[in-house]
């Protein structure tokens, strides 16, 4: 991120036509008042039309003037994406926004500012938040659940945590508790939670050799391998804000260091993507001469005719190669390279495929399949591993059980104790400003460890804890379109099919060098790409 200073200076030269090109972060973090912009150069996929309309706003930014953009794609892969997001953005298809629903620690931190202005009648005060939008499922039990937790009825003075209101049962009345309320309050509201760096230490020496962002750790699990410093490690196991890693030299990458800072595809983007497969893959298996299925890809897609060759090359590779995934049939590819992989073809984007992979690789685990190897993109993700016994996964798993299924694989991991420091903070069980002194992040880490450990022992079902787990499941994962998908597979409208292949499929090649991408540089990916097209190309007849 850019320093205030810094990022004053370049908004000033630019709107005085001082810098002729600027390029920034995709967060976009200069101001609106930038002056006049010719042109916003996007590169590689936005990943939904509201993001690539929002960018690509600030060019043309006067009245009656037209807002130009561009996007340079990265890969064939990407190239799809971006030309269905345009599709989506010429044809006025704005993606869903996902509003967080009935967040527990956010309440508990409005309940306690309430009580310190005035005191309140319970069945008011959760009539008044039932008028929020966020709030309007709010069950009865949930908002007693965060009353019992402020007035201190869960017994956790021995962990520091004290009561914040008092609560007459009889009068139904709720205030204030304490001189210090309203300090306390005000210098802990907030709900964008504190981030720092981890350092990685490796064993058995506990030498630190590197650090690593907060949100990339707690995208990772044991046993996942990434690249540091251009050498590999394999993560063993986190201690406060330290992460102990093995030297990896051998091993494949599971997770690029990029991993965290990517945007996320939006499952209607995907949706559509699914969509046009399925048109692409009809014509094919309808035998549509190469004319006619250009002239399809570009008025369906809008794009020129050396964007729509490229589009159909890719597909016809595909469709010989392999089979084209759609809307209505997700592919499995089973491959054998240094491991056993299970390659599943689904464009759900990353927040749908990181529940489906975790709920899915959970059930093979607790059915014998150890060591279960798991790498994610917003097109799929795959398996690597021995008996991998994916059918059983899918019969087993369904829209009923998913919450259940989610809930106990996550139960262990990082991503969640991580999750459950930033809700504590939220919901004031964390104080981390107390009479002018501030606790760090690593103290807060160290804190949350002890407190999550505790509030397990009172109740697994504790209203923070039981929030951490929502925002895990619902904010960084996305639990009701992967239901959808589930639910779609249930009543036979989508099929899965298992299929062998020697290679990777085209459609398939980004998930096998995901991990890899910090390894290679882009010509290497470059002729990495054109050998496996080759390879491809000789496997279908076409050379």
């Amino acid at each position: 991120s850019l320093s205030k200073d810094i990022r004053f200076d370049v908004e000033e030269r630019l709107r005085k036509g001082e810098l002729k090109t600027v390029v920034c972060s995709t967060s976009l973090e200069l101001g609106l008042d930038i002056g006049y912009i010719d042109l916003v150069i996007m590169l590689g996929s936005p990943k939904s039309s509201a993001r690539a309309l929002q960018r690509l706003g600030r060019a043309g930014h006067k009245l009656h003037e037209t807002a130009k953009g561009r996007f340079i794609v990265t890969d064939r892969e990407d190239l799809v994406e971006c030309a269905i997001i345009q599709k989506e953005m010429i044809e006025k298809k704005i993606n869903t926004v996902h509003i967080p629903k009935n967040a527990l620690d956010v309440l508990a931190q409005q309940i306690f500012g309430m009580a310190i202005y005035k005191q309140w009648n319970i069945d008011e005060l959760f009539a008044l938040i039932k008028k929020s939008y966020c709030y309007n499922t709010l069950t009865k039990n949930d908002f007693f659940d965060i009353i019992s937790y402020l007035a201190g009825e869960y017994a956790l003075e021995k962990s520091s945590v004290y009561g914040k209101i008092w609560y007459d049962e009889e009068t139904k009345m709720i205030g204030k508790r304490g001189k210090l309320a309203r300090v306390i309050y005000l210098t802990n509201i907030g709900t964008i939670p504190e981030e720092s760096f981890i350092k990685v230490k490796i064993l058995p020496a506990s030498e630190q050799i590197g650090m690593i962002d907060e949100s990339f750790l707690e995208r990772m699990k044991k046993g996942d391998v990434f690249v540091l410093g251009g050498k590999k490690y394999q993560y063993a196991y986190v201690k406060g804000m330290n992460v102990y890693v093995k030297s990896a030299e051998h091993r494949t990458p599971t997770i690029p260091s990029w991993f965290s800072e990517q945007l996320p595809l939006s499952f209607d983007s995907a949706n559509e993507i699914n969509r046009f497969r399925l048109l692409m893959k009809e014509r094919f298996n309808s035998k549509k001469s190469k004319e006619e299925m250009l002239e399809f890809i570009r008025k369906h897609l809008y794009v020129p005719e050396n964007t729509a060759e490229a589009i159909y090359a890719y597909f016809k590779e595909q469709h010989k190669f392999a089979e084209i995934p759609t809307s209505k049939e997700i592919i499995i590819e089973k491959y054998k390279g240094d491991k056993n992989y299970l390659l599943v073809n689904s464009c759900y984007g990353r927040r749908v495929n990181d529940a489906l992979s975790r709920a899915l690789g959970y059930l093979m685990a607790q059915a014998g399949s150890r060591d279960v190897e798991i790498g994610i993109t917003d097109e799929g993700f795959y398996f690597a591993g021995e008996n991998l016994q994916i059918e059983k996964a899918f019969k087993f798993l369904n829209s009923k059980n998913l919450r259940e299924v989610l809930v106990e694989a996550i139960e262990k991991t990082d991503i969640l104790a991580r999750r459950f420091r930033h809700c504590a903070a939220r919901s004031l069980m964390i104080i981390r400003n107390y009479k002018g002194r501030s606790k760090t992040v690593g103290k807060q880490q160290l804190r949350s460890h002890f407190l999550m450990a505790a509030v397990k022992k009172i109740s697994k079902n504790f209203p923070i804890l039981n929030e951490a787990r929502r925002e895990v499941l619902e904010d960084v994962m996305d639990l009701e379109s992967t239901k959808k998908v589930l639910d779609q597979i249930e009543s036979k409208l989508l099929k899965i099919k298992i299929i062998e292949t020697k290679l990777p499929s085209p459609f398939t090649l980004s998930l096998i060098i995901q991990g890899h991408s910090d390894l290679i540089k882009i010509e290497d990916k470059q002729k990495f790409l054109k050998r496996m097209h080759e390879l491809h190309m000789k496997v279908i007849g076409e050379i």
